[in-house]
């Protein structure tokens, strides 16, 4: 097995506290927003053996296990994350497999270079993704009820959302969810800006339901994100808690320190509280405009000990391993399939690898004997084959 060097993105939204607070160092005053541990091509794992992608490559079958290449393919199928969220992250949605497939093909057939701003789809893979909250943790997901909505707009009183106010009571829900979100983006970037302004005051001196906005307004003046946000279901994940997001919702972490997990993918479609490119047409073309509850996930426990958060995905896997003082004997997961193994709290040992502690991983090749002991809380990032 392999102990894991991790890149850490500094992208402006991170937090500049978060990480270095678990791992235990002085912050360096930088925004640190993601540590990737996979072997995703963009920042892969670092090995004493080489980068992971590389190691992956010289013999698939031997680190991922023959069931697991032949289900997704030599590749590592997911991705985990440290993410931490000092300011909101964009408002995005994903694309479903056909959905990346197409819109890949068909950017290659027109020469799209990979790395152009305008670029939507970098690869041709779905990427479903499961945020687990470390600390409380704060975010948007899927549609709102129209009427709730409608009410939350209406409460502002805000004479400019009064239209989509209307719209939202007068239409089915999925009609008026896209008719409003439409007129939401392509209305005149000044116009929207002042009515952006209007509603951030309105939410500052309303508090309570509408703080979050205000605190988004503020990270993004003018944008009109900002008024999308509210068509969304508002979320606060206690330690432990999850959300899972399927391809077509929309969604944006707000504020927090979490274990994320996803297909390995880099396909987002934004919708605002950005500066980068939105495809409106392809955006509306991928989000499901249906009114969803967030669904909170709460980890199963098996007998074991393993508390696994259930997703309709296969392409990963996660789980979480508390361990207590007193153990009787190591922990044996050992299995058919790659695994990276995190540790967030205590100190861990994971076979010859030594002792893990918080933000400390290692890979796991299959079949590879896997005994962990020790103090602390692990996760388990693996797949199902």
């Amino acid at each position: 097995m392999d102990r894991l060097t991790n890149t850490i993105r500094p992208y402006a939204w991170g937090s500049t506290t978060a990480i270095a607070e678990l791992v235990g160092v002085e912050p360096t005053g930088e925004p640190q927003a993601e540590m990737w541990m996979g072997a995703h091509p963009g920042a892969p794992s670092r090995t004493e053996r080489g980068p992971l992608d590389e190691v992956i490559d010289e013999d698939p079958a031997r680190e991922l296990g023959r069931a697991a290449v032949a289900r997704f393919g030599p590749r590592l199928p997911f991705l985990l994350k440290l993410l931490a969220a000092g300011a909101p992250l964009s408002l995005q949605v994903h694309p479903d497999l056909e959905q990346a497939r197409e819109g890949y093909e068909d950017e290659e057939r027109r020469g799209v270079p990979v790395d152009a701003p305008h670029r939507n789809y970098k690869d041709a893979n779905h990427k479903p993704e499961l945020i687990c909250a470390l600390t409380e943790f704060d975010g948007l997901c899927g549609f709102r009820d129209p009427v709730e909505a409608a009410d939350l707009l209406a409460g502002l009183g805000v004479d400019s959302v009064k239209p989509y106010v209307d719209l939202l009571h007068a239409k089915p829900g999925d009609g008026a969810l896209r008719e409003v979100l439409t007129a939401v983006l392509t209305a005149d970037r000044e116009e929207m800006a002042a009515t952006v302004t209007e509603v951030t005051e309105a939410a500052e001196r309303l508090g309570g339901a509408y703080a979050p906005y205000a605190g988004i307004a503020h990270h993004y003046p003018g944008d009109p994100g900002v008024i999308a946000a509210m068509l969304l279901n508002h979320v606060r994940l206690q330690p432990g808690e999850a959300l899972f997001l399927g391809a077509g919702v929309p969604h944006a972490y707000l504020d927090g320190l979490g274990v994320e997990i996803m297909a390995n993918s880099d396909n987002v479609l934004r919708c605002g509280l950005t500066p980068k490119h939105v495809d409106v047409p392809e955006l509306l073309r991928i989000v499901r405009f249906e009114p969803t509850d967030p669904g909170v996930l709460r980890p199963e426990a098996s007998p074991d000990g393993e508390e696994v958060y259930e997703t309709p995905i296969d392409e990963f896997r996660l789980s979480r391993f508390v361990l207590p003082e007193g153990a009787a004997a190591p922990r044996d997961l050992t299995a058919a399939t790659p695994q990276i193994l995190l540790c967030v709290a205590g100190s861990v040992r994971v076979g010859d690898a030594g002792e893990l502690t918080p933000g400390q991983s290692v890979f796991v090749p299959a079949d590879e004997k896997a005994e962990v002991s020790g103090v602390g809380s692990l996760f388990r990032a693996t797949v199902v084959a």
